[in-house]
């Protein structure tokens, strides 16, 4: 839902495989806007059947789902999680059992994405700078590293990300606005671009209090037309075009041992939205 631009949006649902993905929106982390909500279903409802979850209004409006919340998330295709304050949102998550929800969905196999918010809820930590100075917060823990998202147009929170994982907060993903990270599982498959100039790193410690921040290979869409994928997805930050592999655990699956799963739609996206079928977690973050 980038202003200029819908390539992210279609990367996502690329991802689902499905000709018409069923995507639901959680706009929780701007306190349910509306201005928001139409945006969703301005870009969305033509070519897919959307929906949205209102934990905030009690007048849901056309689309809005009430009751069995869990039962229709894990129905999806892809969950598209909108920005805002993500301390606020994943307190509300929490408090109405949604982040047990998400995980279910994680693991069943629908794509998650989000932008900025939407981004640092699926990893075990993030910086929030919201209201007041950057600070860490703990997320869903999907993914096991951290994320920063806006790393080129706010270069106080780009300061404070490095001084926090010098400082133990762990190593992650950092991506300039219009970059997205797509997650297969726990590992980084890919970072993608609605932009020709955006970026994305690898950020963690050194010794002595340094950090290193590797620079990531990045695929401008506008370039490369949007490749299907099958698996569980989760939505972050931009990904890359090099089929990085990144993990923190012996436990996470690789590319030759990762658990099988499936739902009624044969996708996994990164990104905005999205559900999959056959395969790992997918997710997708953007800035």
């Amino acid at each position: 839902m980038e202003k200029d631009s819908s390539l992210l949006d279609d990367y996502v649902l690329s991802l689902t495989g499905a000709a018409r993905p069923r995507v639901c929106f959680l706009p929780t982390a701007s306190g349910d806007a509306d201005h928001y909500v139409v945006r969703f279903y301005r870009r969305f409802s033509a070519d897919c059947v959307a929906s949205h979850v209102s934990l905030f209004r009690r007048d849901q409006g056309v689309g809005g789902v009430e009751e069995d919340l869990a039962t229709h998330l894990l129905a999806q295709d892809l969950i598209y999680v909108g920005g805002g304050n993500v301390v606020s949102m994943l307190g509300a998550w929490r408090a109405h059992g949604l982040d047990s929800t998400l995980h279910k969905a994680w693991r069943k196999g629908v794509v998650l994405c989000g932008p900025s918010a939407g981004s640092l809820c699926w990893f075990r930590e993030a910086l929030s700078a919201f209201h007041g100075a950057p600070r860490r917060i703990r997320g869903l823990g999907l993914l096991p590293y951290s994320n920063c998202v806006h790393y080129d147009i706010e270069p106080a929170r780009r300061e404070e990300y490095r001084r926090f994982v010098a400082g133990g907060m762990r190593p992650g993903f950092a991506a300039e606005d219009g970059v997205a990270l797509h997650f297969h599982g726990t590992h980084l498959e890919r970072v993608v671009s609605s932009r020709p100039d955006g970026r994305a790193y690898r950020v963690e410690p050194l010794a002595g209090g340094a950090v290193a921040e590797t620079p990531l290979e990045v695929s401008y869409l506008g370039a490369d037309s949007p490749r299907s994928a099958t698996g569980p997805h989760a939505a972050a930050a931009t990904s890359s075009d090099r089929q990085l592999r990144y993990s923190t655990s012996p436990a996470a699956p690789t590319s030759s041992n990762r658990p099988r799963g499936h739902s009624t739609n044969p996708a996994a996206s990164p990104g905005v939205h999205g559900n999959a079928a056959a395969g790992p977690p997918e997710a997708v973050a953007a800035a």
